[in-house]
């Protein structure tokens, strides 16, 4: 049991500094957020732009989304206690799923009504207001940018470190604080090129249908990224299962072992960043001893354990299985295999 600890440790280590990490990012995202909406919001105002008014939307809905984001870095690193004795993990998700919401309401809300009032109001602009608008969102762009690639940066850490490509990291990354710094910020460099489209389009023909067009593609971006974080998120909240080709292998081990007759189920749940829930169902082969299958239990649990440090909570629940009971599993197994083949 002291490797396991050991192991334990090591990984408790490895989450913290990557959490310091995390919060760099996060940081890094709210400075840029903070300055970039002061700066829009004043260049708005004098222009008379409602692109750039949706825009600064956006970038005080990243910012207050950062805050909450920082809160879940904090939060879900509470030890357990007896109301929650598997811990605090899932506060990473559920600030997550609130920066979701703060998304759609703050931003992509407010610039649907910029766009639709620009279309009804037939708008003024001023060209002095506009090369000053512009020049905002060129700044703007820049620090967008460098926030963006910084969260690069870190993702390519994670690939480097997890022997995966850019890409697969991207579509995998688990950590649901540096993947809302991503869509934010990769959001937030779109909308600044769609308002400066808009605004460029507006100065040059006198028609605010380009402007009011651009606020309404903002809003929309909005919507869809706010949408995405929040059905990821709510799917850890809930309690997501382990990847399916982890849970093969974890099955795989069981299959194993010679005491082991018959997996009759197999059923994970993420608690947080660096917890997972698994609750096994067993049917051992007959002549065992309740000795031996107490030492049995025990040494499969502590094997499971070193061999995945993420898996924590272990639960085998060793009992009689029936006919339709292998049937089911023989299903489930296939299913698994299917999927994992599918994913490769």
């Amino acid at each position: 049991m002291s490797v396991v600890r050991k192991q334990r440790e090591e990984r408790a280590d490895g989450r913290r500094r990557e959490d310091r990490r995390t919060r760099a990012t996060v940081l890094v995202a709210l400075a840029a957020n903070l300055v970039i909406a002061v700066a829009k919001a004043v260049g708005g105002l004098f222009a008379g732009s409602p692109a750039l008014l949706s825009e600064a939307a956006h970038s005080v809905a990243d910012s207050l989304n950062e805050v909450f984001l920082l809160a879940s870095l904090r939060r879900s690193r509470r030890a357990p206690d007896a109301e929650h004795p598997f811990g605090y993990g899932k506060e990473r998700f559920f600030w997550s799923l609130l920066a979701a919401v703060g998304i759609f309401v703050m931003g992509g809300c407010f610039s649907f009504y910029q766009g639709i009032s620009a279309l009804s109001s037939g708008g003024s602009e001023s060209r002095a207001g506009y090369v000053a608008g512009l020049v905002v969102l060129g700044v703007a762009l820049l620090a967008e940018g460098s926030s963006l690639l910084k969260a690069l940066h870190q993702v390519r850490g994670h690939a480097r470190r997890s022997g995966r490509g850019m890409l697969r990291e991207l579509r995998r990354s688990e950590d649901p604080a540096l993947r809302t710094v991503l869509a934010e910020d990769s959001s937030a460099c779109l909308g600044v090129l769609l308002a400066m489209a808009g605004m460029a389009l507006h100065m040059l023909t006198g028609r605010i249908v380009y402007e009011a067009v651009a606020s309404l593609l903002i809003g929309f971006l909005l919507v869809y990224v706010a949408y995405r974080l929040g059905r990821e998120t709510r799917d850890q909240l809930i309690g997501e299962a382990l990847d399916p080709a982890l849970r093969q292998e974890i099955h795989e081990f069981l299959d194993r072992q010679p005491e082991i007759d018959t997996v009759t189920a197999l059923l994970t749940m993420r608690l947080g960043m660096d917890s997972t829930l698994v609750a096994v169902r067993l049917d051992l082969y007959g002549g065992l001893d309740s000795e031996e299958v107490e030492d049995v239990s025990e040494r499969v649990k502590a094997a499971m354990e070193e061999h995945w440090p993420v898996v924590d909570q272990v639960f085998l629940d060793i009992t009689d299985a029936s006919a339709e009971d292998r049937r089911r599993a023989r299903r489930a197994r296939r299913e698994l295999d299917r999927v994992v083949d599918e994913s490769r």
